[in-house]
């Protein structure tokens, strides 16, 4: 089999950092955390100066050069390759951007062992000689569809969860409601928690974590409008959930609203604009995807005069 690509990071050693213990150098000027440098310290590979390893208390001297493997030596998930489609929308060696289908889960879980965005992830770093298992940022509820970004290892998840629900990490979303909001804009401030006696169903409950969504309406049309929302918070069901509450649940929401399979297949919500920053490089991306077919077939709104960013 060809060798697969490991992603590892470098810093040359130049006279302010010679003698400064590498522990302090993989932590303070490299960002890892004491999490990561404890998995790597171990690895025959995990640490190297000048292709030496060497242990998180050696000084290297100016001119050398200090290597941290960052990639996965093993895969810990316990999720099995399995092949299936992927839209991949960005990908380099930290980070792999996806447009998700709807209807297809994320995590693998009772019912979907092997049809999933994990299994699908795993076979395709098989296929294209990748060494990382999977490693989720945030997540999209099955019937939603759009754009989520997955670390390749460890490090990269770790920073990008950090991002979440700060300005460093934007998430706008498309959604087709039922009615027309008034006002056009707003925030939806309200707390959600499970509703009693069901596993799935999350309400708005003053006992709840707090959640908060932003909205601006877009256009309406026989009765259903187009909203873009945004998220503050990140909770189960968040957006089906404060829209049900505002009496405006989504097309075809099963779960909060009413089930219209002649119209669409599945709550009407898609993940349309995403914001990061690069985990390693921090540079700001901005990624985009035009909604699915089934919410354009609503023709709420006409697909070619939606402009990004949203």
């Amino acid at each position: 089999m060809e060798d697969r690509a490991v992603r590892r990071l470098e810093l040359p050693i130049t006279d302010g950092l010679a003698g400064v213990e590498v522990g302090t150098l993989l932590r303070k000027h490299l960002g890892l955390s004491g999490t990561v440098v404890r998995r790597i310290k171990w690895l025959s590979d995990g640490i190297l100066v000048d292709g030496q390893r060497v242990n998180t208390r050696y000084r290297p001297t100016e001119g050398q050069r200090l290597s941290v493997r960052l990639s996965d030596p093993e895969r810990r998930s316990g999720i099995q390759p399995a092949p299936g489609p992927l839209d991949i929308v960005y990908e380099d060696g930290d980070i792999l951007v996806l447009n998700k289908a709807p209807g297809v889960t994320v995590h693998p879980g009772p019912g979907h062992f092997s049809d999933t965005i994990g299994n699908f992830i795993l076979d395709y770093y098989d296929k294209s000689g990748v060494e990382a298992d999977f490693h989720p940022v945030h997540r999209l509820d099955r019937g939603t569809s759009g754009l989520m970004v997955t670390a390749k290892h460890p490090h990269a998840q770790e920073v990008l969860k950090r991002q979440l629900h700060t300005s460093d990490f934007k998430r706008v979303y498309l959604a087709v409601c039922e009615g027309v909001l008034a006002p056009d804009h707003g925030t939806i401030d309200a707390p959600i928690g499970p509703k009693p006696d069901s596993l799935v169903e999350q309400m708005v409950r003053p006992d709840g974590k707090e959640a908060r969504t932003h909205y601006r309406l877009l256009s309406t049309q026989d009765g259903r409008s187009l909203v873009r929302l945004e998220l503050e918070t990140g909770r189960t069901h968040q957006i089906r959930v404060h829209m049900a509450y505002l009496g405006h649940p989504l097309t075809g929401d099963f779960l909060y609203g009413q089930e219209d399979r002649e119209r669409i297949a599945r709550p009407a919500l898609h993940s349309a604009q995403l914001t990061i920053r690069h985990p390693i490089t921090g540079q700001e991306l901005n990624f985009f995807a035009p909604m699915p077919a089934d919410m354009a077939a609503l023709a709420v709104f006409p697909q070619n005069k939606l402009e990004f960013p949203l």
